[in-house]
């Protein structure tokens, strides 16, 4: 049992929410697990994201019943918040969490904190990715797991394996600097701690787990992957800009040399220019139809045309392919401009096309013809930037830092 009067060295959380059914159940076979096998100081933290059924009366009797067991009540719902609040007000060498259905095998939970005490690594995650991992849960939940992950790791440049299993801790210094930089409150949580991880130099510990999908689960499977493409878009937004200091930490804890976020590969270029496509194309598609109420057709198709390519080279500049600082921007804009000439030649001959098959086509017509037009276009204008347009100073910026720039040496191992 653990002693109140000593130094804590491990605060486990279960962030739950609406977990009437199984509470009392998962808490006491994680209170017996860590009775018997864990002989470092531990507490056992119920953090209640607003609960509405009985959750957070059976967490105040657990806690009231159980040594070593905290119940934290939350008024607003969330499990990044959750997570970020308790660990927060923690005074625990080692911070970590599993969820409340227990889906991962708990031997692995030694073998998990076991780096954080002895400073080998600075967080350390469960995998189930892993060879060795046996994993039981659906295809369909399988496939997205994979596919989420391969996605971060493609566009993000990042190593860890798996960023979204339920199991995982970090140390008490790593805490106290990037807890402050993470936004999410829901499950991007746990991906944008890793990235600004990993990002800042620090050492992250993977562990193959055991894992049993709980068919019960309330996760919201679209809403999720929809909140964890905004958050990748963010924090590699923030990276990019410098609004994340992630230099500044490795400076502070970092164990080995920063490097700026890498050129993204082939792939990560293809899904940030579709990305940055799919928001141009519905820009021009308003602009041109208010352009078209004072302008004919083709001067309407133009203007629209260049005010979304100007602000689509500047994003890709900045967001596709990782060119960074002021160095070369206006020689890309003119570049770009040739590239949208060559889009604007291919649409407006859609409507010359167009206006030759049916003469008295109408606005929604043309729009449609456009669009398509458009995305032919976009296709070849992400061939020219990337092999005319941006190719040479991409390269040299991903292997020569700029002026005045110098990489800070590790200052622990």
């Amino acid at each position: 049992m653990p002693d109140p009067t000593d130094i804590l060295d491990l605060d486990l959380v279960v962030p739950v929410y609406n977990e009437q059914a199984t509470l009392v159940a998962s808490i006491t076979a994680l209170h017996d697990f860590l009775t018997r096998s864990m002989r470092e100081t531990w507490r056992i933290t119920i953090a209640d994201n607003a609960s509405t059924d009985a959750t957070a009366a059976l967490a105040d009797q657990l806690s009231a019943e159980l040594d070593g067991v905290l119940a934290v009540h939350l008024e607003e719902k969330g499990r990044g918040r959750a997570l970020k609040q308790v660990w927060s007000a923690s005074p625990a060498r080692v911070l970590a969490y599993v969820d409340e259905d227990l889906s991962t095998d708990l031997s692995a939970l030694g073998p998990l904190v076991a780096p954080l005490f002895s400073g080998h690594s600075d967080l350390a995650i469960g995998t189930r990715l892993d060879r060795s991992s046996r994993v039981t849960r659906g295809g369909k939940r399988e496939f997205i797991s994979r596919t989420y992950n391969l996605l971060l790791r493609r566009t993000m440049g990042v190593s860890f394996s798996d960023a979204q299993c339920g199991f995982k801790a970090l140390g008490r210094d790593v805490a106290d600097r990037l807890l402050p930089l993470v936004e999410d409150t829901g499950w991007f949580f746990d991906t944008e701690l890793l990235i600004l991880a990993e990002r800042s130099g620090l050492r992250i510990h993977e562990v193959p787990v055991d894992w049993v999908d709980d068919p019960q689960s309330s996760v919201d499977i679209v809403a999720t992957a929809r909140a964890d493409l905004r958050g990748m878009v963010r924090v590699a937004s923030g990276i990019t800009r410098g609004r994340i200091p992630v230099a500044a930490i490795y400076e502070e804890i970092g164990r080995r040399p920063y490097a700026p976020a890498p050129s993204p590969t082939f792939f990560g270029q293809v899904v940030r220019f579709g990305g940055v496509g799919v928001l141009s194309t519905a820009a021009f598609a308003l602009v041109y139809l208010l352009f078209q109420q004072v302008a004919p057709a083709q001067v309407a198709n133009f203007l629209a045309l260049l005010l979304t390519t100007i602000a689509n080279t500047a994003a890709n500049r900045r967001f596709t392919f990782g060119v960074r600082g002021s160095r070369g921007a206006a020689k890309h804009q003119a570049k770009g401009l040739i590239v949208f000439g060559i889009a604007w030649l291919i649409t407006s001959g859609s409507l010359v096309v167009l206006h030759g098959v049916s003469p008295g086509a109408g606005a929604h017509v043309e729009l449609v013809v456009l669009t398509v037009a458009n995305l032919v276009a976009t296709v070849v204008r992400f061939v020219l930037l990337r092999i005319w347009v941006f190719r040479r100073q991409a390269r040299s910026e991903s292997v020569t830092p700029g002026a005045g720039e110098s990489h800070p040496r590790p200052r622990r191992s």
